[in-house]
């Protein structure tokens, strides 16, 4: 397959210049699930999973309940973690407490 890329506009090898990328990004990922799938089922032979073998945790799932919700529009919510959101700051410096916002 011969492409003469002097004959192409820029946008016609930009275009290609994407497919390409997407192309290599695509052929990576499979190699590394392929990998991955490799390494576990290797692991398992020998009666372990990959976590045990690098010493790392398994990944939490779930989320964290909200905690604290805007009176004024109680869509408005906060687990308690992270930065605090402008409408807490807003409450707090009105004068309520974190208490105040409890759910």
């Amino acid at each position: 397959m011969d492409i003469d890329f002097d004959k192409m506009s820029l946008k016609e090898l930009r275009a290609l210049q994407a497919k390409l990328e997407r192309a290599i990004n695509s052929y990576e990922d499979r190699k590394r699930r392929e990998a991955l799938a490799a390494v576990e089922s290797a692991a398992r032979e020998y009666g372990f999973n990959l976590a045990e073998l690098t010493g790392s945790k398994p990944k939490r799932a779930g989320t964290v309940a909200p905690k604290y919700a805007n009176p004024e529009d109680p869509t408005l919510t906060w687990t308690g973690r992270g930065r605090k959101p402008r409408w807490v700051l807003e409450c707090l410096e009105n004068g309520k407490t974190l208490d105040d916002l409890l759910i």
